[in-house]
């Protein structure tokens, strides 16, 4: 397979943020008029098309891996000057891995098996009629997401895979990253013989194209958000389109009694650790206090030579005094609702399961929390009653991921609880319809 030619791609200039409105409301209902068109090819497409589809664009990230290095490395010089924030420029960095594990999630989606038009619960009813429901595609769906430019490639993926058509929309910081990638998606589109637009990025920085694409329900319909607490708060409110979204991340880790304690610092450390900018990343460590005298400055210990800052309760930050090195706060109320996606933790000592889980449904963001136990009652209370997205159980929240669970890649993570719930991949992108199959069958 040839490679696209990424000149022209890196030569773009974002076009400036006081675009006239016009023109804009013009740009917006075209890339909606055409993803609309677009998305009756993607739902009548076989999955052997789509396949080559997701296999194509594998080879063409992994082929230009080391081009759009380059351009996502102006886009991380532009925003460092900016100002922007540590774990902003964290997400923004699309580096050899991250090209990697995309290819790898479309290579995924491929090998899975296709789910549009299946027909399931099919039961024949008293009249004579036989009752089913079939996995349709949604249409089209806008994504608005901020600096992650690997969002551009799990989404295009995901929406070629289900059948949709989709129009992203992502930060202005990796405006140059994002144009890269989907001009390669849009080159993969072809090459399998299906439409280009079924994969659109808004060419423009204007903020007002979000505005626009939120209220567009005559094309849209449905916006994912994946951003800041702000983004989505904002389009959550003002979209005139279903809503799929989390506000954020505040994810618990409970070190239950009984528990092997070397298992629980291993995994009370990745789950902080192994990378702090993400929403699954640990936020909130709650202890047992059987266990908190053995496990809290072994833990404080590991914490202290990574430089986390320990925000706790009277009753931690006594048995953590000690640990050398340690940085540690009073926790305030505020720090149990905290999304620090930072070198920052709080810890808190509980009674037992009972307790933890009282805490969590009354702090938690409903994202990802696990307990760590020996016990297997406790185990199961947890997943029971958790009012959580993902409950864990022995198990890091860093595992909270669409590529982790198997689904090739995620559009995000949805901490509603309707039509789509966790992590969002091929059947949240879905519906069902009814069918029906008869033989002449009238209703007396």
């Amino acid at each position: 397979m040839n490679a696209p030619d990424l000149q022209n791609v890196e030569a773009q200039k974002s076009e400036p943020e006081s675009a006239a409105s016009s023109p804009l409301v013009h740009l917006m209902d075209t890339l909606g008029l055409k993803a609309r068109v677009a998305s009756a090819s993607m739902a009548r497409a076989s999955a052997a098309i789509k396949n080559k589809a997701l296999l194509g664009l594998a080879a063409l990230l992994r082929h230009n891996a080391v081009a759009l290095q380059a351009v996502n490395q102006r886009d991380l010089e532009r925003a460092a000057a900016a100002g922007l924030a540590g774990p902003l420029l964290d997400r923004l960095k699309l580096s050899a891995k991250d090209i990697e594990t995309v290819a790898l999630g479309c290579e995924q989606l491929a090998a899975m098996p296709e789910l549009i038009g299946s027909i399931s619960g099919m039961k024949e009813q008293p009249s004579g009629i036989r009752v089913g429901q079939m996995r349709v595609p949604i249409g089209v769906f806008g994504m608005i997401y901020e600096s992650r430019p690997n969002v551009t490639i799990e989404a295009a993926s995901l929406a070629i895979k289900s059948g949709n058509a989709c129009i992203l929309r992502g930060g202005s910081e990796a405006i140059e990253s994002n144009k890269a990638l989907a001009a390669l998606v849009q080159r993969a589109l072809l090459e399998a013989g299906l439409p280009a637009d079924a994969v659109q990025l808004v060419p423009t920085t204007d903020r007002q194209a979000v505005g626009q694409l939120i209220t567009m329900p005559q094309y849209v319909d449905v916006i994912i958000p994946r951003g800041g607490k702000g983004l989505i708060a904002r389009i959550s409110a003002e979209a005139k389109v279903p809503v799929i979204k989390h506000l954020d991340g505040n994810c618990h880790v409970y070190v239950d009694e009984p528990c092997d304690i070397a298992m629980a610092v291993r995994i009370a450390d990745n789950a902080k650790t192994q990378k702090y900018s993400p929403c699954n990343a640990l936020e909130s460590l709650l202890v047992a206090r059987g266990v908190a005298a053995e496990f809290l400055p072994r833990i404080g210990a590991v914490y202290a030579v990574k430089g986390v800052e320990m925000r706790c309760d009277a009753e931690a930050q006594a048995l953590l005094a000690a640990v050398p090195g340690a940085s540690i706060k009073p926790a305030t109320e505020q720090d149990w609702y905290e999304e620090y996606l930072a070198p920052i933790i709080s810890i808190k000592v509980v009674d037992g399961v009972d307790d933890a889980i009282a805490h969590i449904n009354q702090y938690s963001s409903h994202h990802t929390d696990a307990i760590l136990t020996r016990d297997h009652m406790h185990a199961q209370q947890f997943l029971r009653e958790v009012d959580s997205a993902s409950v864990m159980v022995n198990a890091s929240t860093r595992f909270a991921d669409g590529f982790e669970y198997g689904l090739g890649a995620e559009i995000g993570i949805s901490t509603d609880k309707f039509h789509a719930r966790g992590p969002v991949g091929i059947e949240g992108l879905t519906s069902l319809k009814y069918v029906v199959l008869g033989q002449g069958e009238v209703r007396g």
